[in-house]
């Protein structure tokens, strides 16, 4: 028990910030200070969007971005990230505010970031490596759709209809929007999505998001647009923690929405940490003390009334272009919207609902990397496939179910692959020491086989099929030194199908099993089969001999001449 507590006390103070951190943030103050107000800039629409979108208001966007940024930047894995609400996230969050309403989102975010923390401390951030490209093209594309999608009640400026399914909502708004036409809203919402990607092309460092969103806002003020319906009444700061939404009857209930959660902000905050390791040169990431970092993250933000973070792609990537070499940028990121929440809230609070939803509607637009799509698409069929399907699954399912899709999809096209490589060959028998009369004599009577590549479960059947049709001869030497890995399937399809040649009367001979292969044959008794009348041999030529011996005891070959015994002269020369 002290050596268990002793190992997670270690485990704890290893994920925890050290000295580096401190003297990283001192190295370029002045460059992070810059960096951290740009981000913020950018930051501050698509909290408040992104709050709006998730159905707990702007004020849970902003909460989440000050606390949730804050702690993840002091406790996160990246000197880099920027973490806050994402698109992917409230996709995720609108059904389970429609199945459990406000409370049960603060409570499902309590419990992701209690299992994030568990993560970490079990080490499973390394795991992330194993998600292949095509997974992650085709999770952002279809988490740019439904970011798209979502934003179209507000855009066309008509109340979001009931419903968790992206599709069936967007379908009801836009019948709602037809039975009494109003484009005002539709206006804004296009102005400031086309003011954003068009700003981004000619001058990628000016902050038009937050520009646009400012023009919107001044114009609806100023024509007295009443369909251009603001955010509404914000708080003027941050409510104190508490823990009264937790209901613990509830617990059980919000489990699988729970894990869903958690797994969705591993994903994203470690792809996003990674993307920003590759904009940079000399930065890693460590992967476990992300997941802590977002797993406190998580764990505070709900006390403040905010939704469930992660790590911010587009904002980590605006940081690191801005100049960020230090953690401290996120850091005052959080901190300049924590000034705007105190000084403010009553400015924020008449921004036009249809401008954020231009901004998020820009955001899913840029987020979509045509260049990087085509080259996957054409990489390989399988990769083509495998994007395709996570796109589907993430727009019809929802994002955990649709990394899930795509991660069996690319496991069974790997096996597939694989599989595909494994080979019997009929291979020509080693002369050794015989004559040619006599080896094509031995040709007739015994065939050798090379198994070449895995045999394992996806190809171990086909294995069994081409032994079995073994024309008719006396012998069958298996060649197995060409055998990358075995597993217990393949075992036992092996000594099915020397069972099955034994029972014809064909005896088999192997040669060249690996040590490391041993202890898989010897489990399911393919070992001991081999080995019966001795028939399991170090190299091939030792098979063949013993295949010779075996068909002069058969007296299918002649006896061959006994050697004269040695005299002792020539004993000793031995």
């Amino acid at each position: 028990m002290t050596s268990a507590l002793t190992r997670i006390r270690g485990r704890i103070a290893a994920l925890l910030p050290g000295r580096s951190d401190l003297a990283e943030i001192r190295r370029d103050p002045r460059r992070d200070l810059l960096a951290g107000l740009t981000v913020a800039i950018v930051a501050l629409p698509l909290a408040l969007g992104f709050g709006v979108s998730s159905g707990l208001g702007a004020e849970a966007g902003l909460a989440t971005a000050v606390v949730a940024g804050a702690l993840a930047a002091v406790f996160g894995g990246s000197n880099l990230q920027v973490s806050g609400p994402t698109g992917a996230m409230t996709v995720v969050l609108v059904p389970i505010v429609a199945a459990h309403g406000p409370t049960g989102v603060l409570t499902v975010g309590l419990m992701a970031g209690v299992m994030l923390v568990a993560l970490a401390l079990l080490g499973a951030g390394k795991y992330m490596q194993y998600v292949p490209a095509p997974v992650v093209e085709g999770f952002t594309l279809g988490i740019a759709c439904v970011i798209g999608l979502q934003q179209v009640p507000n855009a066309l400026g008509v109340p979001k209809p009931g419903g968790d399914r992206v599709l069936v909502v967007t379908w009801r708004a836009l019948e709602e929007f037809a039975k009494d036409p109003n484009w005002t809203a539709p206006a804004f919402a296009l102005a400031v999505a086309a003011v954003m990607i068009i700003g981004a092309r000619w001058r990628p460092a000016v902050p038009f998001s937050i520009l646009a969103v400012v023009g919107a806002t001044v114009v609806a003020q100023v024509a007295g647009l009443d369909a251009a319906k603001p955010i509404g009444d914000l708080p003027s700061g941050l409510p104190a923690p508490s823990l009264a939404f937790l209901d613990p009857g509830a617990v059980g209930s919000l489990l699988a929405p729970a894990v869903a959660v958690a797994a969705l902000a591993a994903l994203e905050s470690l792809l996003s940490a990674s993307v920003a390791d590759g904009m940079t040169v000399g930065q890693k990431h460590d992967a476990d003390r992300e997941l802590f970092g977002q797993g406190l993250a998580n764990i505070a933000a709900p006390l403040f009334g905010g939704v469930p973070a992660t790590g911010a792609i587009a904002r980590t990537a605006v940081n690191v272009r801005t100049g960020a070499s230090s953690r401290l940028a996120a850091l005052i990121h959080a901190a300049v919207l924590a000034v705007i929440v105190f000084a403010a809230a009553p400015l924020v609070s008449r921004i036009p609902l249809a401008a954020l939803a231009g901004v998020l509607l820009a955001t899913a637009i840029r987020m979509v990397e045509v260049g990087s799509l085509m080259a996957m698409a054409k990489a390989t069929r399988s990769d083509a496939l495998i994007l395709v399907l996570t796109a589907v699954a993430t727009l019809a399912l929802d994002l955990v179910y649709a990394v899930i899709v795509g991660l069996v999809v690319a496991g069974g096209l790997a096996l597939r692959a694989v599989a595909r490589q494994a080979r019997l060959d009929q291979v020509p028998l080693d002369r050794g020491d015989h004559s040619a009369e006599e080896h094509a004599l031995l040709a007739e009577h015994i065939v050798a086989y090379r198994i070449d590549g895995p045999l394992f479960f996806a190809a171990a059947h086909r294995f069994l099929l081409e032994l079995a049709e073994v024309a008719d001869v006396r012998v069958v030497i298996l060649r197995m030194s060409r055998v990358t890995t075995i597993d217990a399937t393949g075992a036992l399809v092996l000594k099915d199908a020397v069972a099955k040649l034994n029972r014809r009367g064909i005896a088999v001979m192997t040669s060249g099993i690996r040590p490391g292969q041993r202890q898989v044959l010897d489990s399911v008794g393919a070992l001991d089969l081999m080995r019966h009348e001795g028939r399991e041999y170090a190299t091939t030529p030792e098979a063949i001999r013993a295949a010779r011996d075996h068909l002069e005891t058969a007296g299918v070959l002649p006896a061959r001449p006994a050697q004269k015994p040695l005299t002792s002269s020539e004993e000793a020369l031995r």
